[in-house]
């Protein structure tokens, strides 16, 4: 049952980091729009490190 709020709480952290680095992108997009592939291949790796915490929580509690 422990595994299971840790699990929970590593995809909510993820969710809202996900949501956040998404919006600052746009942020970042609207005020240079000439720096838009370069904000994205950044915004694509932080979404991949957030998302990965969710993997560690998983391996971990299993």
């Amino acid at each position: 049952m422990e595994g299971n709020l840790h699990v929970g709480l590593a995809a909510m952290g993820a969710a809202i980091a996900v949501g956040i680095i998404g919006m600052r992108a746009s942020e970042a997009v609207a005020r240079n729009p000439e720096a838009s592939t370069k904000i994205l291949v950044q915004s694509i790796l932080a979404i991949a490190f957030a998302e990965a915490i969710v993997f560690y929580a998983l391996f971990l509690v299993k």
